[in-house]
């Protein structure tokens, strides 16, 4: 038996009323999830334990059968992992967006946060900047990373769990009650912006019409991570198919293979079909037992307020990743089941994370059921099948 999670990352949402009271999950044409689901176990899993933030990072250690109460120790240090950066045991890890402010003569603490993606700028670009920056702020205490697209990296030395505001949890307000409290981070955003919002790239940017990626923004803080083997806890060889730091990072910690994909950026117009393809050939050719193919559109588009890119990105993930596992397990005759989920949330009302219950969709190809349901939020809940607790998922 082979095993395979395909996760639309903050697929699930809220009903939106120009979309009749559906859902983007409900509303979008997904021809194979709604035959699948009528040979499925369909339910609700909550993937959040109570009194944790809902990010990606508590969500996704749940689906992976990692219980975030005792495995959690922030989010940055497990992309510090797929980075490569050995962190000591006392550093500190901390999420470095490059973020979108206003363009305005105002005081920085008047600024307005715009993008928390800078309009998923490149990482080509991205590095260019974050040297510009290393440059300026670096020091034998503060050191900076360079990750993927706006997410980077920033470790202090012999530092401390400090609690910053998410740049996502407050787009369109004003920053200055949002900054961190601590003099030196405030300054170091500060300058961040004086090196930036002028830099050559960003004037080209401006000049195409794109979001200035003009300040940084730090959040996410944590401690290094110590996750248990996953072979060793479920006597299964895993690999992980994603184009974001954390997941990698998760993978890392968890000694699972980190499979990269060209072409595969973490955007909507990712390299849907090459990550699909990548994971049934681990599980063909490679011997691997389980396959996660983590997929972050539906995630950026909830941040984005894009209803209309939410479910291209839904219809995508159908008919480019789950219809093309599904038609490769099933021609290659190989006994699977694969699930089909969020990780949370990400309503485009609120255009950040939740934590209610998502639903799965669960299909074993050596007992297909016959049902009737179609899979989205609304029925996953009229099943009446409910997983407590993610991380037994």
């Amino acid at each position: 038996m082979k095993y395979i999670v395909v996760l639309g990352d903050g697929m699930a949402d809220e009903p939106i009323e120009k979309l009749g009271g559906k859902t983007p999950l409900e509303y979008a044409d997904t021809p194979m999830m709604d035959m699948l689901s009528k040979k499925s176990e369909i339910g609700i899993v909550h993937t959040i334990p109570d009194g944790m933030k809902p990010g990606s990072d508590t969500a996704n250690l749940s689906v992976m059968g990692y219980n975030p109460e005792k495995y959690y120790s922030g989010r940055s240090p497990l992309e510090a992992l797929s980075i490569g950066v050995d962190m000591k045991a006392t550093d500190i890890a901390v999420r470095c967006n490059i973020v979108t402010l206003s363009d305005d003569d105002l005081p920085y603490e008047q600024k307005t946060i715009i993008d928390h993606s800078s309009g998923e700028i490149s990482t080509e670009e991205a590095k260019i900047l974050i040297d510009a920056v290393k440059k300026e702020l670096e020091t034998d205490e503060y050191k900076f990373y360079v990750g993927t697209s706006y997410r980077h990296l920033f470790i202090w030395d012999r530092g401390e769990v400090l609690d910053f505001v998410q740049p996502h949890d407050i787009l369109t307000k004003v920053i200055g009650e949002y900054l961190p409290k601590q003099e030196v981070f405030r300054e170091m955003m500060k300058k961040s912006y004086d090196i930036l919002n002028s830099h050559p790239i960003n004037v080209e940017r401006a000049k195409k019409g794109l979001n200035k990626a003009n300040s940084l923004w730090f959040w996410g803080a944590g401690t290094r991570p110590n996750l248990d083997s996953f072979e060793s806890k479920n006597n299964k060889k895993g690999a992980m198919v994603s184009a974001v730091d954390l997941l990698k990072g998760i993978a890392v910690g968890a000694k699972m293979k980190v499979i990269d994909v060209e072409g595969a950026d973490a955007t909507l117009h990712t390299n849907y079909e090459g990550k699909a393809r990548a994971g049934v050939n681990a599980l063909l050719n490679d011997d691997f037992d389980f396959v996660y193919i983590h997929v972050e559109a539906p995630d950026e588009m909830g941040h984005q307020g894009s209803v209309e890119n939410k479910i291209k990105a839904i219809e995508y993930l159908d008919q480019k990743v789950i219809k093309v596992v599904y038609e490769e397990m099933k021609k290659s005759g190989v006994d699977f089941r694969m699930a089909v989920l969020p990780d949370h949330p990400t309503p485009i009302a609120c255009r950040t994370h939740t934590s209610t219950p998502v639903p799965y969709m669960i299909y074993d190809s050596i007992n297909e059921l016959d049902e009737s349901w179609n899979y989205n939020e609304k029925e996953g809940r009229e099943s009446g099948n409910y997983i407590a607790e993610g991380h037994t998922f």
